[in-house]
């Protein structure tokens, strides 16, 4: 599913976004349903091999111990973001800071404040990930977004907001490393191959 037009009754008040996107979510279980710009997104349920680098990934930031006292390690927990009153989006995963509880906004999301590192794993709404949300992780100050791009078999990691983008965008091919900011909550080296293997669908 992709951003669309969605109809609404005409009767009374105009329905909200916020309102559209838990009606979306209702009717689509499984679908990821986001605001972003204004504008309602939706994307299906993820694939096998998209699980498979979030779970190579998740073992990597929880051996690192980042799902500890002072951080955790989160699937697909909502973020607030600052670009529209009703914008919100829901990162494949993320490491906020340990007292995320405390900072809960509205519709399920927290602050962005609390937010260390964001990160998708890439699938046929591949561009969201690569456009519009460079642009909202940005101005929510969010200080580390990580892209697995599954359809060019690269790693993207953006760091430095500066409103519209990010000042510094590293791209890493297989073969390389990443090391990611200790600012996350510990020093991470991560094999690129390892990452686009474990998302890579299987012949």
């Amino acid at each position: 599913m992709s951003a669309a037009a969605v109809e609404h009754p005409c009767d009374g008040e105009p329905e909200s976004l916020l309102a559209m996107a838990d009606r979306l979510t209702e009717q689509n279980p499984g679908c990821r349903v986001e605001i972003i710009g204004g504008v309602i997104t939706g994307a299906p349920p993820p694939d096998g091999r998209h699980a498979s680098a979030l779970t190579t990934l998740m073992i990597l930031f929880l051996a690192a111990g980042l799902h500890g006292e002072e951080t955790c390690v989160l699937q697909g927990v909502g973020l607030w973001l600052p670009g529209g009153p009703e914008d919100y989006a829901i990162p494949d995963l993320a490491i906020v800071d340990a007292d995320f509880d405390e900072h809960l906004t509205a519709n399920n999301c927290y602050d962005p404040a609390v937010f260390r590192l964001v990160l998708e794993v890439t699938s046929s709404n591949y561009n969201n990930d690569l456009r519009n949300k460079v642009a909202a992780y940005s101005e929510a100050k969010i200080p580390v977004y990580m892209i697995i791009d599954r359809r060019h078999g690269r790693v993207h990691v953006l760091t430095e907001p500066m409103g519209g983008g990010y000042e510094s965008h590293q791209v890493y091919a297989p073969g390389q490393t990443v090391t990611l900011p200790e600012s996350i909550g510990a020093p991470v080296t991560l094999d690129v191959d390892a990452l686009i293997k474990a998302g890579r669908p299987r012949a």
